[in-house]
């Protein structure tokens, strides 16, 4: 069983995985700029949909804060905050102090924030329900033996 790509020899790859990596990794290209057309569409900016996402999604009924936001979206502390600045500004997201402990702020969708996010998550969601049609013969789970690769036969 291979642990890493470190692990991988480029010969043990066929053609054909080549080619469905490279169709799989155009089909997620293709989604992400279609979801930043919509967010755009909206009058949102892509990285303020990521943002109303991990808000929304957060398991926490207070709220995530902003460390929580920036490690979901996988950014430094200081650009989460630049980020949730922006949002604030737009009426998106809002600041909620912890009630026990003032040292920590929560955020919270604003009703704008709420309804864009529902907007694009209901075109997201049908989209997404679209691409298993396009993307199964690209990249079939079903092929995929216990290490990741493809069987060949």
């Amino acid at each position: 069983m291979r642990t890493s790509a470190d692990d991988v020899n480029v010969n043990d790859l066929s053609d054909d995985e080549y080619r469905r990596l490279l169709a799989f990794r155009n089909a997620l290209r293709r989604f992400l700029r279609w979801s930043e057309e919509r967010a755009t569409e909206l009058g949102v900016a892509p990285a303020q949909h990521q943002l109303l996402l991990a808000v929304r999604g957060h398991d926490n009924p207070l709220g995530p804060t902003i460390g929580d936001v920036a490690d979901s979206l996988l950014l430094r502390h200081h650009s989460a905050v630049g980020l949730v600045d922006r949002a604030v500004a737009a009426n998106l997201v809002e600041r909620r102090p912890d009630s026990e402990d003032q040292r920590f702020v929560h955020l919270r969708l604003t009703p704008l924030g709420a309804r864009r996010l529902r907007q694009l998550a209901a075109s997201h969601l049908a989209e997404l329900r679209r691409m298993p049609l396009a993307m199964n013969p690209l990249f079939s789970l079903d092929a995929l033996d216990g290490d990741g690769m493809a069987d060949e036969g």
